[in-house]
Formats: structure tokens, sequence, C-alpha cells
């Protein structure tokens, strides 16, 4: 068996629908208020669905000159935020480290959007000559991760994973590679995703979103409510956070994989992939399924996608798969897109910390198909040995991530 360092979680930083930073996040989700809203950014008066999880407040930009915050897209604002915060919970001053040491590893899907059609826009209105090219440096899915890493001074490894729904599950995936490979010490790992008139139009146009709000696994699930905003989390090498005394949320214990190679857009009506991203994680972890005491589900309130979820559980765990309490976050935040799995690593750290399971709002009638424990109702106390994170993007990219208690809470 190879040798390999162990990664904690010391900080974490969320900018969501239901607050602008992670304590207030956490409180509300335990709390089951929903952050989704009707919209009020732009007009969705033409479309199916006119709910969605809006950012709560905007980001202020603090520690940007002007000139820094004006070539920002909403998304790397986002991002920054939750960035300041899980720097600041974790104690560290990235102008003390050694930058070679340090990595940035970031998902997105829609990213920019909003500052390209507003480019477009004034092109259509002031002509090319006066639109303000500065609105659609954001566009390009990259660029929040450029930003991060130039604010930071972070020369280590750094990489975008574009994987639509798992993509900040990947990105936490591959910045906890490059430090049990001694390829860093420290990560910044999560993502950002923000809305715009696009993200919206076509996510309508698939019939995929619920017209009033989202309610994963409930007999009445009628679609996804879409959301926005930005999970970070501060990754580093345990023995590395032992000696500074760090304070420890989680470890993260592995992930895993798979792609269902099915449909564009559909999963595997069996959930194969899902179930293999599911088994590689817990082989790579090396956690036996007998001390999983919690997952928290993709869920996204679609027919087919929590059908074909609790499929891949029951895959999985057997006969067990009915006493392992499963929910979703969605059901309050949303479905973050790019950011989705940054948002719910930073629930589940917390979960695990904590002893505390979010329930899955709205969850009412059951549906046949979906029969596991989703958590109905209210928050539910529980010691967390260790915990799944499930993220199956578009086109069967499949992905879990394994997070685990570290005793006492401290390095």
């Amino acid at each position: 068996m190879s040798t390999r360092r162990r990664v904690v979680i010391s900080g974490v930083g969320a900018c969501t629908a239901l607050g602008s930073n992670a304590p207030r996040t956490w409180s509300r989700l335990v709390a089951g208020e929903c952050g989704i809203r009707p919209f009020s950014r732009f007009d969705t008066s033409a479309f199916r669905a006119r709910t969605g999880a809006e950012l709560l407040e905007e980001p202020i930009p603090d520690g940007l000159s002007p000139r820094q915050s004006r070539r920002m897209s909403r998304t790397d604002l986002t991002a920054f935020a939750a960035c300041r915060e899980a720097l600041a919970g974790a104690g560290i001053d990235t102008g003390r480290e050694d930058p070679s040491r340090l990595g940035v590893f970031l998902g997105a899907a829609s990213a920019g959007l909003f500052e390209a059609e507003q480019y477009w826009k004034e092109r259509e209105e002031r002509g090319i000559r006066r639109a303000r090219l500065s609105r659609a440096f954001g566009y390009f899915l990259s660029s929040t991760t450029d930003h991060l890493a130039s604010l930071l001074g972070a020369e280590g490894p750094s990489a975008t994973v574009v994987t639509a729904c798992s993509s900040s599950t990947i990105a936490i995936g591959r910045a906890w590679e490059a430090i049990s490979d001694s390829r860093c010490d420290l990560a910044v790992a999560g993502g950002a995703d923000t809305l715009s008139v696009l993200t919206v139009a076509g996510f309508n146009s698939l019939r995929a979103v619920d017209p009033d709000r989202c309610r994963p696994f409930d007999a009445r699930r009628n679609g996804m409510s879409l959301g926005e905003g930005a999970g970070i989390l501060l990754l580093e090498e345990h023995e590395r956070a032992r000696r500074r005394g760090a304070p420890i949320i989680a470890e993260v214990l592995g992930y895993g994989l798979a792609c269902d190679a099915y449909h564009p857009t559909a999963p595997h009506p069996q959930g194969a992939g899902s179930a293999r991203a599911m088994e590689e994680a817990l082989r790579r972890a090396r956690v036996d399924r007998s001390r999983i005491d919690y997952i928290s589900a993709h869920g996204t309130g679609t027919l087919v996608n929590d059908e074909a979820e609790t499929r891949a559980i029951h895959r999985v765990f057997g006969e067990r798969a009915r006493k392992v309490p499963v929910s979703s976050i969605k059901s309050m935040l949303g479905h973050c897109l790019g950011a989705a799995g940054a948002v719910e690593a930073v629930a589940l750290a917390l979960t695990v910390a904590e002893g505390v399971i979010p329930p899955t709002a709205g969850w009412e009638q059951r549906d046949p198909a979906c029969d596991l424990d989703y958590v109905p109702g209210a928050a539910r106390q529980a010691r967390i040995r260790a915990a799944l994170s499930n993220s199956f993007g578009f086109g069967g990219n499949n992905a879990t991530l394994v997070l685990g208690e570290h005793p006492g809470g401290h390095a």
C-alpha cells in the first residue's frame, strides 16, 4: 500500500442564498430555511420557472482596489469573499507562505455569462467602440481560478475543472490528490458560479426546473431550482496543520470518479455510474461502507435524477441503504451548478464537525421509487464518522467525496 499524506480542512467559506458567510448559511440550513425566491436580478417573466436561489447579499470587494474589482465578475467576487473567509478561519496569511507550495483548484460551469450578456447588450445599445470590454473579462471559465491565484500569490499547482454539476467536487478531489502526493502543502479548493439569463433560459428550455421550488425525493417533485454562490475549503497537509495548532473541521479521506457514458443530460436509469463513483471513493478513502453515517445527496429534485441516485445508493449499500441518512441541501440553496459540490462540501464538513445533519426541506410525500431516509422535517443530531458527498453532472460526470471526523477538532 502506497504511503500518502493526510489532508485536513482547516477553513471554510461560503456565499449563498442563505447567507454571505459559512456560519450564517450553516445555521439557516440546520433550521431548514429555504433560500429559493422570485428572481430579482433580471426579468424571467417569459420563463416557466421564475424562482431561484439568488445570493442573499452581493459580495463586498474588501481587500481589492477599484481597478481589480472592476475586472472581476460576480462569480470572481463571490469566490474571493468565500476564499477570504476560509483563509481567515484557518489562520493563514498567504503572504507568509511559500508560494510554490500553495495551490488553487476551482470548479465552474456558467461563470461570467452574466457579464458577457451585459457586454453584448452594451454593444447593441452603444456600439462596439463604447461597450466596456472589461465586462467580458470574466467570461473565461478559468477567470476565477486565475484571479484567486494572482491575488493570493499562489505559484503551486492550479486547475479549473469544468464538468457541469460535478465541477467543484472534482476540484476538491484534485486538491486532495495534490497535497497527498506532496505536490503542495496548502490548497484553496472549491468553486463558484452565478446566474445569467442564458443559464436560466437554457434550463427552462430543458423543462428541468420547477416553477415553484424543488422538492428532492418527494413524490411531487417537478424539477430543480437554480442557485448561485461559492464554497471554498482551505485544505492542508495534516502534519503541517498539527505543528501550527490549526483548527481542524474535518479530514478529506478521498474521492472517486466514474462516467455513465449514457446520455448528455439524463443519468443512467439504474445509477450505474453514480454507484461506481461512490465505490471508487470508498476504495480510495480506505473506508468500509459500514462506517458511512450520512450521505449528502446530489438530490436535484428531478424525476429521473432522484430515482437514479436512490438506486445507486441501494447498489452500493445493499441492505444497509435504508439505515443511512440521506439529505439534499439543494432543497434550500438550489442547484448552484459548478459551485454545487463546493457549497455542499462546506456544509458536509460542518455536518461532520458538529454532528448535525441538515434536513431535506419540503419533503412530505413518499415516492415508492425513492425509499431511503431523507431526513424530512428537521435537522438530526448524529455522530458522523465518515460521510459521502455526491455530485452527478451532465454527460454522466459523476464524482463522490469522502470526509471524515477529526477527533477533538484540533490538530
